[in-house]
């Protein structure tokens, strides 16, 4: 088994999805077989609490906070995944965005 392929979590407010699914599709991220732009977009609630010297999107400096937004889920050849992570800070307004990668086992063919 190898590694070739990685699913990435994005967290995201919702007003940004689009731009984001399109700047990954872009750049080769959400690729099934002879699909593009596939993805899972799912709500969810966020907490953060912003430390000193943060410049947050959202919220106050020591106050712990919460909110709407989207954990967008994408499938990503593990060989591109630079160029599409550098692609998502372009879009993503969050200081600090929150991207989980993970490995996924695919069955050499």
């Amino acid at each position: 088994m190898e590694f070739t392929h990685v699913k990435l979590e994005i967290f995201i407010p919702e007003e940004n999805v689009q731009a984001l699914l399109d700047v990954i599709s872009a750049a080769g991220a959400g690729r099934i077989g002879n699909y593009d732009h596939c993805a899972s977009v799912t709500p969810v609630l966020g907490y953060w609490r912003p430390l000193e010297g943060a410049h947050p999107y959202d919220g106050e400096i020591g106050k712990i906070s919460e909110g709407h937004e989207c954990k967008v889920e994408v499938n990503c050849p593990a060989a591109i995944i630079s160029n599409v992570i550098r692609e998502i800070r372009q879009v993503h307004p969050y200081e600090e965005p929150l991207i989980n990668i993970v490995p996924l086992l695919n069955e050499p063919s």
